[in-house]
């Protein structure tokens, strides 16, 4: 048994009877929907045609948000539906960003993630879903995909469809039939405030923006519309050309003008700030590792404890900023104590712990002088550093929604701005602790040789050919668009050119290194928050 839906665009007109329905069977909040209509024009007139193109959860069999979610309130069922338990949900919007079809909300009132569900209470009893029984037009299908008698596997059968994203890999069970990819596919439309019968423009979840209400008169829509297109007009030119003009502008290519309110940023400062501290974390405890393990510089007793100790606290501000940014942080030990082993969310939850552990247990080795257990322990705890430093990569990669976050090298990226935090953070500690030369020497080829790692990986993750235009725009966005002056001045210059003027210029003092790493570490902040939020800029549907 395996549950699917057929839309039929050849029935849809459009009526918003599923929304409604839907929303009264799950008293769905008003700003968020478990299903909603697309509405997308296109064509010139008077050659037009309006297409409607029913959202929702996709019921995929490889379902990325039930890979991903590390408390299991995501699930699949044995009939095939994903199904979800918000008794669990800890708010962590993981699925959200790993859902390729936008399909999950944050509930504003409890605060947990839904989605279409397939009415499976109503499955339960043998009943359709809701969206199904009020269709006027049998637009929607629904039902056993497996059976052979079923209309579902009939239409599968003998109907040429479609779905949307297949090369997500996801398997999805919601087929089109007659599907256009002027509204399939959401790189050929862009979303906007407003729309012809739609003056809301409302974030939700997290990050949610006061409600705003647009009104355009038709001579405002038209010069929206110029300016969209780089044109300008007088006002006697816009009352000229009156609503002949605005069709004529608006029909000439695939226009949305009806779509749900866009759901922002859900990773926001948090997360850029998590994955900052958690490089400072890890980044301690590596230089320490290499300069004792390697004998590369001798460090006293001192500079020791300073890094330790520092870890022991970046690692807890990372632990907090980890449980700000839930939505239910009262269910935070949920990840640890009712954990799902595939999400790496989870992952880095117990690596987090255990990092904590071996960093305290390596304080109290030399505390106590206990050296015979010293050399293992230093090298578990770097392995367990760099695990916590390059897992948050993982998680990103599991994020399937964001195209930006697939690359190949994140993993390199991320450890190589731990490696830089950590010689940054003891190049400031240095003008108070007063280290010898050799260290100080070791502080700045580390932060040199990670800049010029860094600069590389830079720019393989946003010159070598992306394959998809989601990840394309993202490039184009931090590198000319809303991002580009904080990568150019912050990452590029402030992060990266600067510390190198600073050490060639001033040589490697403890002065020239505290100037050179807090210079580096606001580079390195700037880059998280770039890489963090430009990717989530991207319309999913």
């Amino acid at each position: 048994m395996k549950f699917g839906f057929i839309i039929d665009n050849r029935k849809c007109i459009g009526c918003h009877a599923c929304t409604t329905a839907c929303k009264s069977e799950h008293l769905v909040p008003v700003g968020v929907n478990r299903t909603w209509v697309k509405q997308v024009e296109k064509g010139e007139f008077p050659n037009t045609r309006r297409l409607f193109s029913v959202m929702r959860c996709n019921h995929c069999t490889e379902a990325p948000c039930v890979e991903i979610c590390p408390v299991e309130a995501l699930f699949v069922r044995e009939d095939g539906i994903v199904d979800f338990n918000n008794d669990r949900c800890i708010g962590c919007k993981s699925c959200m960003q790993a859902c390729p079809y936008d399909a999950l909300y944050i509930n504003p009132e409890n605060h947990t993630a839904a989605k279409c569900n397939y009415c499976a209470h109503r499955i339960d009893i043998g009943l359709e879903p809701a969206c199904v029984n009020v269709c006027p037009e049998h637009a929607i299908i629904s039902g056993d995909m497996e059976d052979p008698e079923s209309e579902i596997s009939q239409l599968l059968a003998r109907e040429q469809v479609t779905v949307r994203k297949a090369a997500k890999g996801t398997v999805p069970n919601l087929f089109y039939i007659d599907g256009d990819e002027s509204s399939l596919n959401p790189m050929v439309t862009e979303k906007s405030d407003s729309y012809f019968w739609s003056s809301q423009s409302r974030g939700v979840g997290h990050y949610a923006k006061a409600a705003e209400k647009m009104a355009f008169s038709n001579g405002d829509l038209v010069q929206a519309v110029l300016e969209a297109n780089g044109q300008s007009a007088t006002a006697g030119e816009v009352a000229k050309n009156g609503a002949s003009r605005s069709i004529d502008l608006l029909l000439g290519k695939p226009r949305r003008i009806y779509d749900a309110p866009d759901k922002g940023v859900l990773w926001g400062w948090e997360v850029a700030g998590y994955v900052m501290t958690k490089a400072i974390a890890a980044g301690t405890v590596l230089m320490l590792f290499l300069a004792g393990v390697f004998n590369w510089a001798q460090v006293d007793d001192t500079t020791e404890w300073v890094g330790l100790i520092s870890a022991l606290v970046f690692l807890g501000a990372t632990g907090l900023l980890l449980i700000k940014d839930l939505d239910r942080p009262d269910r935070f030990l949920y990840v640890l104590l009712r954990p799902q082993w595939n999400s790496w969310l989870v992952k880095g939850g117990y690596t987090i712990t255990v990092y904590g552990a071996l960093i305290t247990l390596m304080l109290a080795i030399s505390w106590f002088e206990l050296d015979i257990l010293a050399v293992p322990v230093q090298w578990l705890t770097a392995i367990f550093a760099v695990i916590t430093a390059i897992y948050t990569a993982f998680l990103f990669a599991q994020a399937r929604g964001r195209d930006f976050w697939q690359s190949p090298t994140l993993p390199l990226h991320m450890l190589v701005h731990s490696i830089m935090a950590g010689a940054a953070f003891f190049g400031i500690a240095a003008v108070i602790t007063n280290p010898g030369q050799d260290w100080v020497n070791l502080l700045g080829y580390a932060l040199l040789t990670g800049i010029g790692v860094n600069m590389f990986t830079l720019w393989t993750e946003l010159s070598v050919t992306h394959p998809t235009e989601e990840a394309k725009r993202t490039v184009e966005m931090i590198t000319k668009g809303r991002y580009s002056r904080k990568f150019w001045w912050g990452t590029v210059v402030l992060g990266n050119l600067v510390p190198v003027a600073v050490l060639a210029f001033m040589g490697l003092e403890p002065m020239s290194m505290a100037i050179a790493g807090i210079a580096s570490l606001l580079g390195i902040l700037f880059t998280e928050q770039i890489w963090v939020e430009a990717p989530q800029k991207i319309q999913l549907v």
